[in-house]
């Protein structure tokens, strides 16, 4: 068995490449980081430290053409600035739609993309770090176990039956897989989550708050706040 692993480097990516580790081996795990167009590339360099850290083959695919005709907020083309408020402050003003650092269909596109690759390098899996925090209110939709279930379902029958999709905290909260994330020791020092490319966190835009939250309720300090 062999296991592909969407790698953001961001945290919740970090944990699923670190359980599927943990069942396999490195040498039967590869990684998949994706650039979309991304105001800064600090997410991407943390994937490489990542992918290093746990020794697995490491693969970067460029799909930023694809979403040159959105405005969200996360995307160099776009101009609008990154809320810097709580995901259940956006949504209140979005009246339920997806927030503005939603980006459009992209974890669909990214699935797809490494079920291309991962059928190529040999995978029967792909694992994907989705959590019920990020789908709750229909801020990212694309994070829901609905669109898990379909994405498994596209997959199978798209790779005549080879291919599965591995979603293991779909529905867990972020703080549920910050502890998974503690008890395997993953090296979170070496992960980056928030939408800004300074040094530091920013510590006020969603997943800056959502991150540090998870933290404190296992009773630790986020390791980038230290």
């Amino acid at each position: 068995m062999k296991a592909a692993v969407l790698l953001s480097g961001g945290l919740d990516s970090a944990t699923c490449l670190a359980l599927a580790v943990n069942k396999y081996g490195a040498e039967e795990v590869i990684a998949l980081s994706i650039f979309y167009g991304q105001k800064h590339d600090k997410e991407i360099r943390a994937s490489k430290n990542v992918a290093e850290f746990y020794g697995v083959e490491h693969y970067i695919v460029d799909l930023s053409s694809v979403f040159a005709y959105s405005q969200c907020s996360l995307l160099k083309g776009s101009e609008n600035e990154i809320p810097k408020e709580s995901y259940a402050e956006q949504l209140e003003k979005t009246g339920g739609s997806p927030v503005s650092t939603y980006v459009p269909f992209r974890n669909g596109l990214f699935l797809s993309a490494a079920s291309a690759v991962a059928l190529s390098k040999g995978c029967s899996e792909v694992y994907y770090g989705a959590h019920a925090d990020d789908a709750a209110g229909n801020a990212y939709p694309d994070c829901s176990q609905a669109f898990a279930v379909a994405m498994n379902s596209a997959m199978f029958e798209g790779s005549g039956g080879s291919l599965t999709l591995v979603t293991p905290f779909v529905g867990l909260t972020k703080a549920q897989v910050v502890k998974k994330g503690l008890e395997l020791n993953v090296p979170y020092e070496l992960t980056w989550s928030c939408y800004e490319g300074g040094d530091k966190p920013c510590g006020v835009c969603g997943t800056c708050r959502d991150r540090e939250a998870a933290f404190l309720k296992n009773g630790v300090t986020d390791p980038l706040l230290v």
